[in-house]
């Protein structure tokens, strides 16, 4: 067996950022998986199919500049008419789609099998089967309101559980940050899952820095006033810009050929306009404003500890600001696609915020007040 990997040096500077933060992850997990590297290794995954999702019954969503986003629900348990206890919302990340979530739908499908939870999965704008977003509309508070929007539609009614990989993540940040009610006095969020994700612009740290260069800037013009001649040079692209996404989507020692084709496969049949236009958002947002209001809710922050897109000390970060009600999960040795390199320790992290998310709905939240400048 492979010995387990432990941070880099370049992580313990984010734990110093910190302060003594290491002292307080007493409850939570750092959770390692052995793997194979030898020519015997066996793929885990052969025969998934990972586009299965697709075939859940299905809805579009139309947000509110009229963009439609492809939506499919899941309701487990039994067949009755009663309305379920609560709904989990999953936000997809950058250049992926909601099949990214394929071990997260199955898996805790089954687990919640003897109770009445809706599961919903989206296509982000631009990503998948929703529809095109124009260069205006691709920033992160234009997905908030689309998460918003899905809410609506999708879960008018009782408590919601929203879990965000990556964009996703920033996504559901953006979403408090515009519309902090709901998580507040009284609100319908009972709960929070942040993986691999950044309260920040992610090229300040790690291989998100490789987005951030001449080509991809003269990719965002070539996009915005000649698009047909960039979908015309799509292999400049894959050479700017893919290959930086595919090297940090798993751990050096993963092992599943199927679950990285299937990764590969969604990064380059994203549009390269969704691919170019987004990337300025990434580079430039911050919805670090959004922390004090999550932390009113259960959440928990989960990344792994060689993510090179969104390393970890960015989680660190944000699991400081969450509050006491707040869990940290770490993925010894995993990338930046921990729901599908790690999907137990994914799951288990969603499962136990699940639970108590409604042990929290019985308690009463505390009230915040907002200044016209945006300050609590």
């Amino acid at each position: 067996m492979p010995e387990q990997r432990r941070p880099r040096p370049g992580w313990a500077s984010g734990l110093r950022d910190v302060g003594s933060l290491g002292a307080t992850l007493g409850g939570n997990v750092r959770r390692s998986r052995r793997r194979k590297k030898s020519g015997t290794a066996v793929d885990p995954n052969t025969g998934v199919d990972f586009k299965r999702i697709y075939t859940d019954e299905s809805s579009t969503v139309i947000a509110d500049d009229g963009v439609g986003l492809a939506v499919r629900t899941h309701l487990t348990g039994d067949d009755t008419e009663r309305s379920p206890e609560l709904t989990v919302i999953f936000v997809h990340g950058f250049t992926l789609r909601m099949a990214s979530w394929h071990f997260q739908r199955y898996g805790l499908a089954e687990r919640w099998a003897d109770r009445r939870i809706r599961m919903v999965f989206y296509d982000q704008r631009g990503h998948g089967r929703s529809d095109p977003a124009s260069a205006a509309s691709s920033s992160v508070p234009q997905l908030g309101d689309d998460l918003a929007a899905v809410i609506r539609a999708v879960a008018p009614t009782g408590p919601v559980v929203l879990v965000g990989h990556s964009m996703g993540g920033m996504t559901i940040m953006a979403l408090a940050r515009s519309h902090p009610e709901l998580f507040g006095y009284k609100g319908r969020v009972s709960g929070v899952a942040l993986i691999s994700t950044a309260a920040r612009g992610i090229t300040e740290a790690g291989l998100g820095e490789g987005l951030n260069n001449p080509v991809v800037d003269a990719l965002r013009v070539s996009v915005r006033y000649f698009p047909r001649l960039v979908q015309a040079g799509r292999g400049v692209t894959r050479q700017a810009v893919e290959p930086v996404l595919i090297a940090a989507s798993f751990g050096p020692d993963f092992y599943s050929p199927s679950a990285g084709h299937a990764v590969e496969s969604m990064i380059q049949n994203t549009p390269i306009s969704t691919m170019v236009n987004f990337l300025h958002a990434l580079e430039s947002h911050d919805e670090s404003t959004a922390l004090p209001v999550l932390a009113q809710v259960p959440s928990v922050v989960m990344c792994g500890d060689i993510d090179r897109l969104t390393p970890l000390p960015n989680s660190l970060r944000m699991y400081s600001e969450l509050g006491d009600d707040s869990r940290l999960l770490i993925g010894e040795g995993c990338g930046h696609m921990l729901p599908m390199e790690h999907p137990d320790l994914v799951n288990d992290g969603i499962d136990g915020l699940v639970q108590r998310s409604r042990i929290a709905l019985n308690r009463p939240k505390m009230r915040w007040y907002w200044g016209r400048d945006g300050s609590v």
